[in-house]
């Protein structure tokens, strides 16, 4: 234990795990001695929620133990191997829609889990994305009257609001939009509508106390480069020396907020929020695609080319941008790493990794 103590300052994301805690230290009292199951949790969101919890771990001297739910964890073992090796981790493998119930008392339950970002990059069939995101949310909310969990935390999205009305420059949780039900690749969206159904009518029906976050967009280290996330494809063009290439016209609008900050709302919401409490979690501040683009190239010198590959298309301007208002009056929280920044930092963990 003492070895794995002093080797985690030499994590690579400590400043940002240092930002985390210095926001949530007054929070992970809650789970001290405590042991939380988190599904998910070999994803983008996953990994970060588990990178935060170690270290709140170790620097607070919790004693909590985590439990993820997997597929594959000897593939996450390869992945992040500083993770998988912590003590204070336990994995148990299954699929989220059909998993055998672990044994133990959970307090805390994060549901995250979601078909894997490379099968929606492969075209995943809508169907099944739609039926592993109820079937899996059904069993989650399962499994926490079994375990009598004290509070659970679901991960939906933006996409439940469907399109983004060109009137409305930032989508608040009142909003009533909602994805067009005829179109297959809205699956996702209707899917987590879906969810959040189940998890309001468990909460009615059962006095289970869960909170709903609703996730933008987001960038930071553990994005994927190689899939259909735009940040990531720009910052891997640019690690492998340009050009940035824009296969649209550059012109939808979206925010970004850095991961270390999405961590900090998440475990606030998880903690903090009242039962039943829905928050959008991202960024107010919307930048096009072709900023985005634009800004990954100025962190480097020279600047690199941007090429954008794609006319232009008035039709094509869509907008995903949320107000955070709710949660930034209610549980006063803020997104305080900048775009910018936000970027910087990613393209420096990914030089990193390079080096190593």
């Amino acid at each position: 234990m003492v070895n794995h103590r002093i080797n985690s300052f030499d994590n690579p994301l400590a400043r940002d795990l240092d930002h985390i805690l210095a926001h949530t230290e007054a929070l992970w009292k809650d789970l001290r001695g405590r042991s939380i199951f988190i599904t998910g949790g070999t994803g983008f969101f996953g990994c970060w929620l588990l990178e935060s919890f170690c270290w709140a771990n170790i620097h607070l001297n919790l004693n909590a133990t985590a439990l993820v739910l997997t597929r594959d964890p000897v593939a996450f073992k390869k992945k992040a191997p500083h993770l998988a090796s912590n003590p204070a981790i336990r994995f148990h493998k299954g699929d989220v829609k059909n998993f055998t119930y672990p044994k133990g008392e959970f307090s805390y339950i994060i549901h995250a889990a979601a078909t894997s970002a490379i099968e929606s990059y492969h075209k995943q069939d809508p169907l099944l994305k739609f039926d592993t995101t109820l079937e899996g949310t059904r069993r989650v909310l399962e499994f926490a009257l079994n375990c009598r969990a004290q509070k659970l935390l679901f991960t939906s999205s933006g996409a439940v609001y469907g399109s983004q009305p060109p009137y409305l420059q930032n989508i608040p949780e009142s909003y009533t939009g909602a994805p067009q039900p005829h179109e297959p690749l809205a699956a996702w969206g209707i899917a987590k509508r879906c969810a959040e159904f189940l998890c309001s009518y468990y909460a009615n029906r059962y006095s289970l106390a869960i909170n709903v976050a609703r996730c933008f967009t987001f960038v930071g280290p553990y994005l994927p480069l190689n899939i259909h996330y735009a940040v990531g494809n720009f910052i891997k063009d640019a690690l492998s020396g340009g050009p940035i290439v824009i296969n649209g016209d550059g012109n939808p609008y979206r925010s970004y907020m850095y991961a270390a900050d999405l961590a900090i709302w998440l475990w606030t919401i998880l903690f903090k929020a009242d039962s039943f409490a829905i928050y959008n979690v991202g960024s107010e501040n919307p930048v096009s695609i072709k900023t985005v683009a634009e800004t990954v190239a100025q962190c480097f010198k020279p600047t690199l080319e941007v090429k954008v590959m794609g006319r232009p298309d008035p039709a094509k301007r869509n907008r995903y941008v949320p107000s955070t208002k709710l949660a930034q009056e209610k549980l006063k929280l803020r997104q305080m790493i900048s775009f910018k920044d936000s970027i910087q930092r990613t393209i420096e963990y990914h030089s990193q990794q390079k080096r190593r």
